[in-house]
């Protein structure tokens, strides 16, 4: 038998091909006692329920210090002692008081176990405040290695963020560091320069003016909010504000920017409204009208922390001027206010417990900039942006990393993860029930923790089919499907090959001039198809490969 190799993905089946044979092999990932004390749910966690802090932190930009406490509500869920608060080296935990006693505590690693001195019975709620302080972890290549970004406008007056998705908010105050628990509200607490303006999470509550001459500003998240999410931008700010007619109410959206940007932000940052309507009309309503949307200038690339997505794109379209996707769509809008925005409804409403599941913050995050796309410019523009993104995609690891060490897998959770979900609108083959499917998961999951499992499960019974097979495929496989097929004697035999064992996909495809959907299995299928000269093109918004077996 010759075997002929289809158009699509070649580079791709290259690579996965160069992997079988060995010479490609990923290295082994070490893991240590510190891996696992962040990135599982410990004893010293697990009998408490975090329910709200006050965080009181004062920022000294002309030393890289910051000192403050941490106030932590929670309910005992269990009886128990020993509680873990966590906080990175170099930082210092100074005391720790809960009625008014001082506690005892030891310190290992990045993980620092308190000693209660008070009954912790069961159902009871209480509180303890953690005094600490220090010079964060600058942040080395920001948000991607992140920390404390300290940095000076054009006008050398102190331009300062922090960044900490992965790395974690540990790295700069102390608290329970685990997606699995999110703080149900939070009053954070910003003593900042008086000539200066500290934005946050949440509201503004308050402005204080201190005796020292500094200012403190103090922001409410009434909303559940993730470790990572929480933030702190120092600058000399101004702002300006709308308000947006959403689908639940009007939603309070203000910007702030550095003064000598204001000019270019009120141009560059009509972005955010249409960004808000595209996604309302895929996703469901902003998920966090309460605490308003803001838009704040950063001194790095931008993140999505809740409520106050920052940016650092150069108010320029594309990603820093250029576009992912190579097809042109992608310089029609400016990428970090609709992707860090898109994490408002994946990463921030719906939140994963175990950042090996990241996928589920990137993957439909990467794929709304199509539906963006796709909203103003229409369907054929989307599908070309998100298609376009393929050329990144590495096909290095599994894109679910590993569970309770803190891990997050392949870089691929982006493009890769995008292009699953366009092969799954494909079978779905209905936009409205696609579109339905979408905006369930907000409400479904709005404001939870989750696990890939949920989401799947979610996905499967929507769609109407076990998905477990297509799952495998794409987030714990690196091997691209390839449909393996044939014209032989008048009739047409196909398979799905390359692929985990029990795969099953349905796939749209045009045999001679007549557009048809296949059932493959791993097993050979066979249907007639007589004509003189047969030819088989797999429709290309499905993520595979395709192989043309002749005599």
């Amino acid at each position: 038998m010759k075997r002929q190799l289809g158009i699509i993905f070649f580079s791709f089946l290259l690579f996965n091909g160069v992997k079988a044979q060995g010479l490609l092999q990923p290295k082994a990932e070490i893991f240590t006692r510190q891996d696992t004390l962040r990135g599982s749910i410990t004893k010293e966690r697990a009998w408490w329920d975090v329910k709200s802090y006050h965080l009181d932190v004062k920022v000294n930009p002309a030393d890289s210090t910051i000192t403050g406490s941490n106030t932590i509500g929670y309910k005992v869920l269990q009886e128990y002692n020993v509680m873990q608060i966590d906080l990175q080296n170099p930082m210092q935990i100074y005391k720790v008081i809960q009625d008014g006693k001082e506690l005892k505590y030891t310190r290992e690693g990045n993980a620092f176990f308190i000693n209660l001195i008070a009954p912790q019975k069961n159902g009871s709620v209480k509180e303890l405040t953690v005094f600490y302080g220090g010079k964060p972890r600058v942040a080395v290549n920001a948000p991607w290695d992140g920390g404390f970004s300290w940095k000076k406008d054009s006008n050398g007056k102190p331009f300062i963020g922090s960044s900490c998705q992965g790395l974690g908010a540990s790295v700069w105050w102390p608290n329970k560091d685990h997606m699995y628990d999110e703080v149900e509200n939070m009053l954070i607490s910003i003593n900042a320069p008086k000539n200066l303006m500290a934005v946050s999470n949440g509201r503004l509550q308050s402005v204080k003016q201190q005796k020292d001459g500094t200012k403190t500003y103090n922001w409410y998240v009434s909303n559940p909010i993730n470790n990572y999410g929480v933030n702190i931008n120092i600058g000399d700010y101004v702002s300006f504000s709308e308000k947006f007619k959403g689908e639940k109410e009007e939603l309070d959206c203000t910007y702030y920017v550095l003064r000598e940007n204001l000019d270019k932000a009120k141009k560059q940052f009509k972005d955010a409204p249409r960004m808000l309507k595209a996604f309302e009309h895929w996703f469901g309503p902003y998920p966090f009208y309460e605490d308003s949307y803001k838009l704040v200038e950063a001194p790095y690339l931008g993140m999505e922390h809740q409520s106050s997505v920052t940016y650092g794109n150069g108010f320029e379209n594309g990603y820093r001027g250029r576009d992912l996707s190579g097809t042109g769509w992608g310089l029609k809008f400016d990428f970090i206010i609709i992707h860090e925005s898109g994490h408002e409804w994946f990463a921030n409403n719906i939140t994963y417990k175990d950042i090996a599941d990241m996928w589920i913050h990137e993957s439909f995050t990467n794929y709304s900039e199509s539906l963006f796309v796709e909203y103003y410019y229409g369907k054929e523009a989307g599908y070309a942006y998100v298609k376009g993104l393929r050329k990144s995609i590495r096909n290095d690891k599994p894109i679910i990393g590993h569970y309770d060490v803190n891990n997050e897998g392949s870089g691929d959770m982006y493009y890769k993860g995008a292009n699953m979900l366009h092969t799954l609108r494909q079978i779905v083959n209905n936009d409205e029930k696609w579109r339905g499917i979408l905006r369930g998961l907000s409400s479904t999951f709005y404001h939870q923790t989750v696990t890939t499992k949920q989401i799947e499960d979610y996905l499967s019974q929507e769609v109407g089919m076990d998905l477990n097979p297509f799952f495998n495929q794409y987030l714990r496989d690196t091997r691209i499907p390839t449909l393996e097929y044939f014209f032989k004697d008048g009739q047409l035999g196909y398979r799905w090959t390359n692929c985990v064992s029990g795969f099953n996909m349905p796939v749209h495809v045009t045999v001679n001039t007549k557009e048809l959907i296949l059932n493959p299995k791993t097993e050979w299928e066979r249907m007639e198809a007589k004509t003189n000269n047969p030819t088989l093109v797999v429709d290309t918004n499905f993520y595979v490969a395709s192989f043309n077996i002749t005599d």
